[in-house]
């Protein structure tokens, strides 16, 4: 059974639809793969065994598949709404807080008959590239246990990765589901906003974290991947930033007319070798199934990183002042670190966050016309692999590199509104997975996922040691 937890979902769905195995036995698999890694990787918020085995047995006695997902153990970060399961957002502030209701995703994950293992750690308000909390403790990368499995959605890449779950729901406002990706060695999508329904998202999605805010799907394939968005995505009539936008399903012809734009860093902030080395095999492994790679580079990526850090980092301190005001005793060090770096940059006044919002309207018009010609990138996702806990400076190239910068090359994306696809290429020297990105223009989701299944197709997902009996 140890080989079915780590098949993909699609596989695994087979295997229910054919009758190969039951909803319940599959569920029971997972179940021993939890029992068995849990206590090492300490990857959920809220679990309990009896009540899966409950939803399976149900499950098994429908006498229809409920959906496309019919059966398949997922898991979802505490931070998206799920009725009856804790969802206090890794904080001592909302300990034991149940919601009422699903967030609109998970409602949509439950009628195409998703089986609900529970919902996975994060750290504290979701501000921060590792997973660490008062209220649960640390999350271990299933690859090394000396490292992190990143963040936000790091209980929700390590579960996955780790074959606890086949799939699952991070979400994403300056990488937190490509981040874990890379760091664990799975695939991830952050969606354009608004193609997957962010309400029911906590906390809300709103202001700034309308533009940079998505849920995402996370799994160890992109097909896997796809199919959780196409079977999520679609128009929410009560998101007002939710778009009626059709599925697509590009040809491979139409895939391949996309001239894709490959850049190693940003001229500013180095990469490790490996992470190097990993976009160039990613692009070689498209131009050998067919695909155009040039190098290229927009040329707006150091403005767009400065906006994405007004509204992240700035914006979001002031959104929870009022939440946290004569708290702060009760507040993670690491959110207590995220607002020390907030306080340090200086308060944002009404006049600058006008003329930012302004400015990045017309810096993403700028980078979509560059992306006319390169309609899709390629570049890395972060300028290292999985670090250590609180580990918060490196040196790559003699250059020193400090822990934002070192995760910029997601937030662009955020801060333009783009689909990004995280897919493992390669591993480090010590054995640590290194993933690419992959980007498309806004509503372009489709593109992003078939070009990133080119490259899943020449690599893809390998299990940590320990995920194997």
């Amino acid at each position: 059974m140890n080989d079915v937890v780590l098949a993909a979902a699609a596989n695994q769905l087979e295997m229910v639809r054919t009758g190969e195995l039951s909803v319940t036995e599959l569920a029971e698999a997972h179940i021993q793969q939890i029992e068995r890694l849990n206590p090492e990787l300490n990857v959920f918020a809220d679990f309990d065994a009896e009540r899966v085995r409950t939803q399976a047995r149900q499950l098994d006695a429908a006498r229809e598949p409920r959906g496309a997902l019919h059966g398949l153990p997922v898991t979802i970060k505490s931070s998206i709404a799920t009725a009856g399961y804790r969802c206090e957002i890794g904080s001592l502030l909302h300990k034991g807080e149940i919601p009422a209701h699903d967030a609109v995703v998970v409602a949509r994950l439950r009628a195409a008959g998703a089986l609900i293992l529970g919902t996975t750690n994060c750290p504290e308000f979701l501000m921060a590239y590792e997973t660490a909390n008062l209220l649960h403790g640390r999350t271990r990368n299933p690859w090394d246990l000396e490292r992190s499995p990143g963040g936000s959605s790091g209980g929700e890449s390590a579960a996955i990765s780790a074959g606890m779950s086949a799939a699952g729901l991070g979400s994403d406002s300056g990488g937190s589901v490509r981040v874990p990706a890379h760091f664990t060695g799975i695939c991830s999508l952050k969606p354009t906003p608004g193609r997957i329904p962010v309400r029911g998202h906590l906390p809300p999605c709103v202001g700034p974290f309308s533009i940079l805010g998505a849920i995402g799907p996370m799994a160890r394939t992109m097909g896997d991947v796809a199919l959780l968005f196409k079977s999520l995505s679609g128009h929410d009539p009560l998101d007002p930033v939710s778009a009626p936008v059709t599925l697509r399903d590009p040809s491979p012809d139409e895939l391949r007319a996309k001239v894709i734009g490959f850049f190693e860093d940003d001229g500013l902030v180095p990469v490790t070798p490996e992470t190097r080395a990993a976009v160039n095999e990613a692009a070689r492994a498209l131009r050998e199934a067919g695909f155009r790679a040039e190098p290229f580079r927009p040329r707006t990526l150091e403005p767009l990183r400065k906006l994405w850090w007004k509204f992240f980092v700035q914006c979001g301190a002031m959104f929870y002042e009022p939440e946290i005001r004569g708290k702060r005793a009760r507040l993670s060090p690491i959110f207590n670190e995220f607002l020390g770096i907030a306080e340090a940059a200086g308060p944002i006044s009404a006049t600058e966050l006008l003329n930012g919002w302004a400015e990045l309207d017309l810096l993403r018009a700028m980078t979509l016309t560059e992306m006319s010609e390169y309609p899709v990138l390629l570049c890395p996702v972060a300028s290292i692999p999985a670090f250590r806990p609180n580990e918060r400076e490196w040196t790559i190239d003699g250059k020193s590199v400090e822990y934002f910068d070192a995760m910029r090359y997601t937030q662009w994306f955020n801060a333009l509104a783009c689909p990004a696809a995280v897919v493992p290429v390669s591993v480090s020297p010590e054995g640590l997975p290194i993933g690419v990105q992959i980007v498309a223009r806004p509503f372009e989701d489709e593109i992003a996922l078939g070009v990133a299944a080119v490259i899943d197709a020449a690599f893809g997902y390998r299990p940590p040691p320990m995920a194997r009996m």
